[in-house]
Order: C-alpha cells, then structure tokens, then sequence
C-alpha cells in the first residue's frame, strides 16, 4: 500500500493513508488525559461503548467476517476491544454479534481475557445493531448493564483509536449533546448524471470524511433510534444524522486522527499488519549484565547494533533491575527484548525475563518479541552440547506464545580473526533486526545461526 503525499491526511478508497502514524501531538495528548483525570474528580459522566459486529464482510472478498479475520493470529476485533479496554473510564462495552458468531465471539473473549464486554443479538444492518445495542444499556432489568450519561459508538475494525480521540468526542458530546471525529478529504467527490456523465463536482475544501468514534448523550441518540422510520434502520449509516433529525442536536466535528480509517478490503489487511509491526519496532530493550564483563563480546553486538539498526530506539540494563524499572518501559511503550545471555551458557536468564514479562500486562494488545542470544567459541564448551542445552527455548517458547510472548534463539559464533568476527556480529544483528521488524510465527522456538 502506497503512503500519500504529503499533503494527504486521511485515507483513501479504498485503502488507507498509513504515513503521519504516531504524530500526534505528546502535548496535546497529555492536555487531554490531565483534563480527564480533573473532569473524573468533578463528575465526569459515565460512559459505555456500543460496537456494532454484525457484519458479514462481503467487500473483503473473504469467508471470514473481517472483525474476525486474524492480524498477527489475533482477531482483528480483538485489538478493537483492547484499544477500549485500556481506556479506564469506560465502563462498559456492548458489542453486537450476530447468532452464528456468538459462540466465536465468547472464545475471543476467554482467550484474550476481555473485561466489561457484553454481547447482544446484532441485527441486519448497521443500525439495527447499534439500536440493539442501546437497547441493552437501556435495559433496567438488566443487572450487568447500567444506562450511561455519554455513550461511544465505534466500528469492531477500527482498532487503531486512540485515548485522546475517544476523550475528545465524549467531552464535546457532553457539552452538545453529540460529537464525531472527521478528516479531509483526499478524493474530490463527483456527482454523476443519470446517463454516466459528470453532473457536478464538489469543492472538497467545503467536505469532510466522517469516521469514528462517535459519541452521544446517551438519551439524545437513543431517543433518535426510538423516532426513526424503517427506511433508515434498513438504509442509514450516518448516526450523527440521526441525532440531528429525531434529536434536534448538533454534533459537534472533532478533527480525528490519521489512524482511524475503517478495515474494509483484505489488502486493508496487511496494512493493518504493516502498521502494527511498525508501531511495535521502534524501540529494543537490550538486557545484559554488565558486570566485569565490559570487554565481552555481548557489549560489541549492542555497539553493532546501535550503529547498524536505525529509527530506533535502545535502552539498556541488567535482569536483576528490569523487574525494577518494568513500569517505565511499560510507558514507553517497548514490546522487543533482546536478551544477552553473559554470565551463563544455559538458558536461565531468558527464562527469568519470560516470567518477568509474564507477569505484567505487555503482551495485551501486541505481540512482544524476545531474542534470547547465546554465543560459542571454539575453544569453549563443545558445540553439539551447547545446542542440547539451548533446545530448551522450544518448550519456553510454547509456553510463551499462550501470553502473546514470542521468544526466538540466537547462537552468535564468534571466531579469533576479527574480520570473521565483525562478520558473525553483523549477521546477528541483520536477524535480530528482522525479527524485531517482522515477528515471524513460523520462526517461533527456533534456534538461528549467526
């Protein structure tokens, strides 16, 4: 998929603009979030979400409904879901499914460990499902749910939204009763004549996309479900319309970001991939303990390795202080660990950072990537020996996959001619980078060569 000019900031039919990812502004998100916490002391309204997932992804040209189509080996409605989830004022989310995907839905949900995800009937269309949804919250004998102040309405393969978008749309619905994210437009919009002839063309200048989320008081936009005509619960798409024709609102148009651009076809797919393996390698934390071994050559692979692998970030530190300092790298959001393994030949310090990480909540929403590395000398313990003993990373790493942990090997042979030696670094820093950049599943519990 080829990123638009410069110029272009919203997507195109029928893929997506990927370029500008990550630009929002750290300050302006930060404006916001400091502004939910405050709005949360002085009465920040509740809120729900309502995802309607009903559909049957006739466009994507796959068996599969889309939301359920795997990135990664996850189901794209997964990472929509987790996006949510890790936004800690709202309080519920309903999603609505169709009778023959509840029970695929329900394993989505134990297998991912979901929380406050409540699922009803979708209907057969769009709009149905989203009223079907309301309906739940509505719901008073319903002890699960309880009905919001403000609810969000978003799409089940829109996984890239962010906290600061959602927070913008929700703050605009409390102060106008409705709200929804919008974008330039990047195709200029024609009308055609009845006999296939240009009628017309818009200025775009004057148009926007809309996109989601969307949000609404939640008894404005249910109110305009209660009032609206069976043309449009069969042919509407525009909730914001809905608000302002049986509701009398209107939406106030939040500018939203890049990313929030809809899965539609399957080349949207790989995209989607693209994005996520871009978002997930641009840093490594490098563990090895430094300790009276400044001279070992697991300090001339790091070196390589800042100097060789570009448009990332590295950080560093010993095993005894990741367990410490694992919050901060939490918050920066670092999913690659490339594990030295100085002190031992066996396998011990990998494992002892697997349960580290398998303690915290990391591997949630992306796959998170340990190498362990190993070296071997000629002149040290027996070749075949040291790969009996490394074998064991293919039960760890089965173990691993179940918390989205994928954890490869590295053995770097490292020769007495420094020539041979900057050759065998180099090619272990050309493995590592790719499996940084690529997260391979088929290369999962494999012991590499370098």
């Amino acid at each position: 998929m080829e990123p638009g000019p410069p110029g272009d900031s919203g997507p195109a039919e029928p893929g997506p603009c990927v370029s500008g990812l990550g630009d929002t502004d750290p300050a302006a998100s930060a404006s916001w979030l400091s502004r939910a916490g405050a709005e949360t002391r002085r009465g920040w309204p509740t809120v729900a979400a309502v995802l309607p997932a009903g559909g049957s992804g006739e466009r994507m040209g796959v068996p599969t409904p889309k939301q359920f189509c795997p990135i990664l080996e996850r189901p794209l409605i997964s990472y929509t879901l987790q996006a949510l989830e890790r936004v800690p004022w709202i309080k519920d989310i309903v999603v609505s499914v169709t009778g023959e995907n509840m029970g695929t839905m329900n394993d989505i949900i134990q297998r991912y460990q979901h929380k406050h995800i409540s699922l009803v009937e979708a209907g057969v269309t769009r709009h149905r499902s989203i009223f079907n949804g309301l309906k739940a919250l509505a719901d008073q004998s319903n002890a699960k749910l309880s009905k919001p102040e403000v609810v969000i309405i978003h799409d089940a393969v829109r996984p890239f939204v962010e906290e600061d978008v959602l927070l913008k749309v929700v703050t605009a619905a409390k102060e106008h009763g409705a709200a929804g994210a919008i974008r330039p437009l990047v195709s200029t919009v024609i009308s055609p004549s009845a006999n296939g002839c240009l009628d017309c063309s818009l200025d775009r200048d004057r148009y926007r996309a809309s996109e989601m989320p969307q949000a609404f008081l939640f008894d404005v936009i249910y109110g305009a479900y209660q009032q609206c005509s069976e043309y449009d619960l069969e042919y509407g798409t525009e909730c914001l319309q809905l608000a302002l024709k049986y509701g009398h609102t209107k939406a106030r148009l939040v500018e939203g970001s890049a990313d929030l651009w809809k899965v539609t076809y399957k080349r949207d797919l790989y995209a989607a991939e693209s994005i996520i393996k871009e978002r997930t390698s641009k840093q490594i934390y490098i563990v090895m303990d430094r300790k009276d071994r400044e001279e070992h050559i697991g300090v001339l692979l790091e070196e390589m390795l800042k100097n060789e692998v570009n448009n990332v970030k590295f950080t560093s530190g010993a095993l005894c202080h990741v367990g410490r300092d694992l919050q901060p790298i939490l918050s920066k959001q670092c999913y690659n660990f490339v594990c030295v393994n100085v002190m031992t030949s066996d396998f011990q310090e990998t494992q002892e950072l697997l349960n580290i990480l398998k303690e915290s909540n990391l591997s949630m929403l992306y796959p998170v990537v340990v190498i362990s590395v190993h070296f071997h000398a000629s002149e040290s313990v027996p070749f075949g020996e040291k790969m009996e003993n490394l074998m064991k990373i293919r039960e760890c790493a089965k173990e691993a996959k179940k918390r989205n942990i994928l954890l490869y090997g590295l053995l770097i042979c490292y020769p007495q001619e420094e020539q041979k030696l900057q050759e065998s670094l180099k090619q272990g820093v050309t493995i590592i980078d790719a499996l940084v950049k690529e997260r391979n599943f088929g290369l999962i519990g494999q012991l590499l060569v370098a």
